[in-house]
């Protein structure tokens, strides 16, 4: 019961968070990328629940690549908890990148390209129609920087930076998150198969255990695993920093 308790008034939280900064900016609402993932089902169902689903617009931004299966939650979720839900493929954008003077093909660039055009493309909706994006990065892929800069880790507000990707899980099952969303591996949909533990080589339960061990030691690792995760950590840092300048304000 406790813990019930618990993630409910975390939730509740996130919900006046989410509230507060749409009252403060003005704004009308949030756009929220699905990606039919937990992260993005976790964002979009506590916005909805913040300030209704008719205030959220879920769009998807399918890449060649995606799943029929990420779509198809994706769109379930937005109507079960009456999210407008709109689809946008990202091939014809990517097929003018590659008409570019200098165009490379790789995995890391194609990621890094697709996830940049996604969060434009969302910007472009929120702009017009006056809403703001909402962010669906977790803790443990922000500190290992497992995103992309001005891609996935834009964003007006990140509701659930805060939190590890078991909390992330905790916390979707308690809002009523669907069932095969929560079950599905962990994926970026960067390739067909691709699976982001496998990607990252590590599983998210010992991920979050050696952070939460790291951050309670003050950052010293105390084994191999650890000053793994610790590596990755320091080796991302310039992601979690404002850009560097000179500007002083008065």
């Amino acid at each position: 019961m406790k813990q019930t308790c618990e993630i409910g008034c975390e939730c509740e939280r996130i919900e006046q968070m989410i509230r507060h900064t749409l009252w403060s900016s003005g704004a009308k609402g949030f756009v929220v990328g699905i990606s039919g993932g937990v992260d993005s089902a976790l964002a979009a169902v506590l916005c909805a629940r913040a300030v209704g689903g008719e205030r959220v617009l879920g769009i998807a931004l399918p890449s060649p690549v995606t799943p029929d299966a990420d779509l198809r939650d994706g769109k379930d979720l937005c109507a079960a908890f009456d999210i407008p839900f709109k689809t946008i493929p990202i091939e014809p954008m990517l097929s003018a990148f590659a008409g570019m003077e200098g165009f490379e093909k790789n995995s890391y660039l194609s990621g890094n390209l697709m996830a940049r055009i996604r969060m434009t493309t969302l910007y472009y909706h929120a702009n017009r129609l006056h809403y703001l994006v909402c962010g669906t990065s977790n803790r443990s892929e922000y500190m290992l920087g497992y995103s992309t800069k001005y891609g996935d880790s834009a964003a007006d507000i990140q509701p659930i930076l805060h939190c590890y990707k078991t909390r992330v899980y905790a916390l979707a099952k308690e809002v009523g998150v669907p069932a095969p969303i929560i079950e599905k591996p962990p994926s970026a949909g960067l390739w067909p198969g691709q699976s982001d533990e496998a990607e990252i080589g590590l599983t998210y339960a010992t991920i979050d255990s050696a952070l939460i061990s790291l951050e309670a030691n003050n950052w010293t690792a105390s084994n191999a695993q650890e000053e793994l995760i610790l590596g990755k950590v320091q080796a991302s840092m310039h992601k979690r920093m404002t850009p560097p300048n000179l500007l002083e304000i008065p």
